[in-house]
């Protein structure tokens, strides 16, 4: 089997689709994407397909060490974007040729169903509570929101207070059964992110995600280390090289890899069990599309220490489209009692709808991340 070609389609509301052609006719598909610069994840991959067409994709791991090594600068998040598509493609094609979904080639299942959690919105705290309300209506057992504005690095206790009062209105919607992430998006420098994480411990979170932007993680080691809250980081971080350091630091309870920016399912898997070896669970970051979901829920499957996946089923970005548009069959996410089923067919057991993308992709998308600005002009992380 040869590859014939590497093709991209920039699809609404914000993703980046893949697909690698063989000479056999089997189709691989992965989603390569930053947010925010899909073209130069495209342009990536177009320049890495020099190196694909007329491999024979099977060959994963090699393909994948060329990919990383064989262009002398490795990393960050474009390179790794673009690879990781082009893996989650390649494992879609081995399964479809073999007729096994892509978690029979990793060693089989662990679990047949994996938990999720709804994303949750809206600017006021009685917005947010009854958004929480009604995911637990429809099923969810754990929601995510927001859980602050703009900060300073030094701030007033009034957005202190309105962090809170988001999140004392949300718990006491939906109980204190259901689970609470809390992500401060790396909006929260060191000072604030002191107080916050005092302040917030009486409502008994499931987690607070990226307390402080990853490089910041090694100046902020007592405070992530003392807190009762479970502390959950790493959509930022692109390879197991970049997550050594934060495992062996002891400051993180639970790793958030995107396998569509560390390099797709095969370095995914190898960052979730260098998790497992320090007792760190695994909770994919996939706020992306059907094939970035499927390929979590692949790595899923056989991962011990995954306990919870984030879909983007409603979240508020998908304005112009959502997650199951682009399926043949939308049933594949089989959703029930707060989990989603592992999906059993072929490759990463979905089927895109091509003629639909194929439609979508000529409006394409433009979408930037917003731009903030502190009170005094400065600019203020997003």
């Amino acid at each position: 089997m040869r590859i014939t070609g590497v093709t991209t389609y920039t699809v609404p509301p914000r993703w980046l689709f893949l697909k690698i052609e063989t000479d056999e006719g089997v189709v691989g598909w992965g989603e390569p994407v930053v947010e925010g610069r899909a073209a130069t994840v495209a342009a990536a991959v177009e320049e890495l397909s020099d190196h694909l067409v007329g491999q024979d994709p099977r060959n994963i791991e090699d393909l994948w060490t060329v990919l990383y090594r064989g262009g002398f600068y490795r990393g960050g998040p474009i390179l790794m974007s673009a690879l990781a598509g082009i893996d989650q493609a390649l494992w879609d094609i081995k399964g479809k040729a073999l007729g096994v979904p892509v978690h029979e080639l990793l060693g089989g299942r662990v679990r047949d169903r994996i938990r999720v959690y709804s994303w949750i919105g809206g600017d006021r705290p009685t917005e947010t509570a009854a958004a929480a309300r009604a995911a637990v209506e429809r099923g969810f057992s754990a929601v995510k929101m927001n859980g602050t504005a703009e900060l300073q690095y030094v701030d007033s206790w009034d957005k202190v207070d309105l962090c809170l009062e988001s999140v004392r209105t949300v718990r006491e919607a939906v109980g204190p059964d259901v689970g609470i992430g809390v992500d401060f998006h790396g909006r929260v420098h060191k000072p604030m992110a002191k107080v916050l994480l005092r302040e917030l411990e009486p409502y008994r979170l499931m987690f607070i995600e990226e307390p402080v932007l990853s490089e910041n993680v090694d100046g902020f080691l007592d405070p992530l280390r003392s807190t009762s809250t479970p502390i959950a980081l790493g959509e930022r971080l692109f390879s197991r090289w970049d997550f050594k350091d934060v495992l062996a630091s002891g400051a993180v309870d639970i790793i958030q890899p995107d396998p569509s920016h560390c390099g797709g399912i095969t370095e995914a898997r190898k960052i979730a069990h260098m998790a497992e070896a320090y007792d760190v669970a695994l909770a994919l970051h996939c706020p992306l599309g059907p094939i970035a979901l499927a390929a979590c829920l692949q790595i899923d499957a056989g991962c011990y220490n995954a306990f919870i996946q984030e879909q983007s089923l409603g979240i508020h970005y998908n304005e112009s489209n959502d997650l199951l548009d682009y399926l043949a069959d939308p049933s594949v996410f089989d959703y029930e009692d707060g989990m989603v089923r592992i999906p059993g067919g072929p490759g990463l057991g979905i089927e895109v709808n091509e003629d639909y993308v194929l439609e979508r992709a000529r409006e394409g998308h433009r979408w930037r991340n917003p731009v903030w600005r502190h009170a005094d002009g400065s600019f203020a992380e997003w």
